[in-house]
Formats: C-alpha cells, structure tokens, sequence
C-alpha cells in the first residue's frame, strides 16, 4: 500500500501520513515525533518495521517537516488538542499512541486532556519535569544555536518542506518551547491519566533513569522499560544510530505491549 497523507483542517494544518495495513480489529498506531524531526528522521526505520502488521498514523507537530510554524509559540498542549481533533476528523479515535521525547509530552497530555482518544499509551525518553534531564542539558540547550543542530535534522526538514529556512524556525521554535514552555507536570495531572502506559528510556539517555521510574511509578497502569541504549537509537532514529539492533531488540517489547 503506497502512502497516504493529508492535512488537518483548522488554525495550523497538521500534517498527516498513513502506513501499513490494518489487522483485524487492533486501532491504528499513531507516532509522536520529537524535537527537531519529521517523521521520516524519526520513524525512518521504525515504520518499514511495523507496518506489515499495524496500521499506523504519523503526525508532524508545528513548525516540524511539511506542517507550518504558525503564530503562536509552541506548547503541548496545544498540539496535544490539534492532534485530537486531528483524530476526531479521521474518526479513528480510540487508538493507540507512541510518543518519543517531546512527542512524549505530547502524548501525556492527550492521555490527560482527551482520554477518550487513546487507548494505550508509550512514552520514550520523556521528561515530565525539568529536573530529569541529565547534568548540563539546560545549559547546554540555552547556549545553543542553530548552528548546533545536526545536519541531519536540517536535511530531513528540508527534504519534507523543500524551504531552507523552515529548520531554523524550527529550532528556535523546539528551544523556545523546551526553555520557557515546559513547566514541570503536577504529581495530581500525571496520576490522573488512565490509559494504560509503557515508560521507556535508554540507560545512557537524555532523561534519567530515575526520572522514567518516577514518572511509570505515579501512572496508574504503567510499567516500566529501560533498553540499553541512548536518545533515540532504540527507536531507530536516523540521526542517532546507523546500527539497526536497538530497535530490532526493542520493537518486541513495544508490540507485546500493545498488543
């Protein structure tokens, strides 16, 4: 099946791309990227690997790949609301979602704010506090420039927008979101998520080990996955390995779940 893509109507057009095949009566799997990518730098390996069994449903975030930058700055709430209406347009809500970083922000704040859209929930290497970061990640982030971006991330944007400047609006746009958007979840929202939820983080990571376990311990219906790995090459990210072994030794662990 060839892909299928679109946008979302609305004040910020989402845009939208659909793989694999369904499989009896298992929801589609949506993809939440993270920070800087398209679905393409992100899913590039992941997808080919599951599509065979799953449909799923890839999603690129403001300022991110084909969709626009917008107005407004950047949160995740606000782009937790446009997914689910997203969702709602599609009608394929219930389904499930599997979120990585700041797309895993995204996805816990569709679990709190449309609970009804997600069935199962994954989030990896996401921070749910500014403190479970690794030492030097917060000022390393404030003294960055676009200049410190991968090539590969610029490239990816570029190959999804053909518009050169598009990945420096997304970097500011990332940064700005992380520096002065992102607010420390409460215990009380975290725990009131009721989807059940994989935790998953790489023990050489962004995030802290201790983090992920902080947050898998106050969700209801979650458990806890720690791969040894870093930022991204379990999932197969394109900028973060070249080696496909951690994603072929993680996916089992994330279709169990899901399934």
């Amino acid at each position: 099946m060839g892909i299928e893509h679109g946008y979302s109507s609305g004040e910020l057009p989402l845009y939208y791309e659909w793989h694999g095949e369904s499989q009896g009566t298992q929801p589609p799997l949506l993809l939440l990227h993270g920070g800087g990518s398209t679905i393409d730098s992100n899913w590039g390996r992941f997808i080919p690997a599951l599509e065979t069994s799953r449909r799923i449903l890839a999603v690129e975030l403001q300022g991110h790949g084909h969709t626009g930058s917008g107005e407004r700055s950047a949160s995740f709430e606000a782009s937790a609301d446009g997914v689910a209406a997203l969702l709602r347009e599609l009608s394929v809500e219930p389904l499930d979602v599997l979120g990585f970083s700041n797309g895993g922000q995204v996805g816990l704040q569709m679990a709190i704010r449309h609970p009804q859209a997600v069935r199962r929930l994954v989030v990896a290497s996401t921070p749910f506090r500014r403190d479970g970061m690794v030492d030097g990640f917060w000022d390393g982030l404030a003294a960055s420039s676009y200049a410190d971006m991968p090539q590969p991330y610029r490239e990816a944007d570029f190959k999804a927008g053909g518009d050169p400047a598009h990945a420096e609006r997304m970097f500011h746009l990332d940064r700005e979101l992380m520096l002065t958007g992102f607010t420390d979840f409460p215990d009380a929202l975290v725990a009131s998520i009721t989807a059940p939820t994989l935790v998953m983080a790489g023990d050489q990571d962004v995030i802290r080990v201790d983090h992920a376990l902080r947050l898998a311990s106050l969700i209801p219906q979650a458990r806890l996955l720690i791969v040894p790995a870093n930022h991204g090459d379990y999932l197969g990210e394109l900028a973060a390995t070249v080696d496909a072994g951690p994603l072929r030794r993680t996916l089992a662990f994330i279709v169990d779940f899901l399934t």
